[in-house]
């Protein structure tokens, strides 16, 4: 897309706005970015943080996401239609989008609906990769390896007009929320039932911020695109120190049984293809409301907070994840607890100062008892509304 079309969808390319590099020194190196072409200036896009993991000490902190840092849904909303508008409104369908568990299950949801709504196009449709096994059938499987949570599962829908859609794409949308290596995207790919990718016409490889330096395009065949918000490169200059990594905090872990998701519920893990709001919430009658998603269970709170937002409220959005972090850097708050699905993994939340918010509606797909009791004090339960 060149500089004219960017400019009619309403955004201004940075034109070399950004020439010096960004960077950020944290405990066993520097990383640092450099960055050929932005759509919203670098320091509302992301920031650096320090995993919590012996495979890659740094992390992209994304500001607009809704996952490590509040952001208001309509910043959300307009991520979604700039990278929609990135996807050719005539590409060949069906078209399967699959977004990646669990930092990108709503924006791959975010990124689907606002394709399909403003292009008028209803043989599109959308799966989540999830780290919750359903006990159902699976399209594939697959590793990302240098998370946390290294498997992904990618389950078969149960509607028949969804199966025929999936089994006869011809156009893929692969989304997540930032790309450095294009291992992920390959991965998946790959795992891809060979029928599928015999089908395929078209790869399109959405992402908020781009580092792969074009390294994502070549880990898949065929007619591959790229869309997003932020490209460039990253390089990581380890200081040779003999430094462990940072090490997780420690907080009892229950031993239950592990709860898997309500498929009676499901919203994405099993295919969708319209996205109709299922929650009810309602904003705090004065002062500022946080609506607050779990783990994979994201984009139905982000429905609820966008219309509460619409409707005239101040509303914000985050979410609790897995996904280890150490203080500093971009992450400025961290409560750690057990998570709500049994205990097994630790999870955190990030950047949330409950004393600046009059409600906060915590949405959960389990029961309120499965709830980590660290969490709700730490939230202040008498502000705190589950939303189910």
């Amino acid at each position: 897309m060149n500089q004219i079309s960017y400019q009619r969808l309403g955004w201004d390319i940075l034109d070399n706005a950004i020439k010096q590099p960004l960077s950020a020194e944290l405990t066993r190196g520097t990383i640092s970015v450099e960055i050929d072409r932005s759509l919203m200036p670098p320091d509302t896009m992301f920031g650096f943080a320090e995993r919590i993991n012996p495979k890659r000490s740094f992390l992209f902190v994304s500001k607009v996401l809704g996952r490590h840092i509040p952001v208001r849904p309509s910043m959300m909303r307009k991520t979604y239609k700039f990278l929609a508008d990135q996807i050719s409104p005539d590409l060949e369908g069906p078209i399967l989008f699959i977004g990646m568990a669990e930092t990108a299950v709503g924006l791959g949801a975010g990124v689907h609906q606002q394709y399909s709504e403003q292009n008028d196009r209803d043989d599109t449709v959308y799966i989540c990769t999830t780290r919750h096994p359903l006990g159902l059938p699976l399209i594939c499987e697959f590793q990302e390896e240098h998370s946390h949570a290294r498997g992904h599962l990618v389950h078969r829908p149960l509607m028949p007009g969804l199966v025929s859609m999936v089994e006869n794409a011809r156009t893929l949308v692969l989304v997540d929320d930032e790309a450095s290596s294009g291992k992920t995207f390959g991965n998946l790919f790959a795992a891809l039932p060979a029928s599928i990718r015999a089908n395929n016409r078209n790869t399109v490889l959405v992402t908020l911020t781009d580092w792969s330096d074009g390294a994502t395009e070549q880990m898949i065949a065929g007619n591959v695109k790229h869309a997003s918000i932020l490209s460039g490169r990253y390089r990581w200059d380890a200081n040779g120190l003999n430094i462990n990594a940072p090490e997780a905090p420690s907080v009892e872990i229950k031993n239950g049984k592990v709860i898997s998701p309500d498929k009676a519920l499901d919203w994405a893990r099993l295919g969708v293809s319209r996205h109709l709001l299922q929650l009810e919430g309602e904003a705090a009658a004065s002062g500022a409301t946080l609506v607050l998603g779990t783990g994979e269970n994201v984009w139905q709170p982000f429905l609820l907070a966008e219309k509460l937002e619409m409707e005239g409220a101040d509303v914000h959005y985050s979410s609790v994840t897995r996904s280890p972090i150490s203080l500093g850097h971009a992450i400025l708050k961290k409560f750690t607890f057990e998570d709500n699905y049994g205990g097994q993994v630790l999870n955190y939340l990030y950047n949330v100062d409950p004393s600046e918010y009059a409600r906060i509606l915590l949405c959960s797909e389990t029961n309120e008892s499965e709830i980590s009791p660290i969490l709700m004090q730490a939230l202040e339960q008498p502000n705190v509304v589950i939303a189910r």
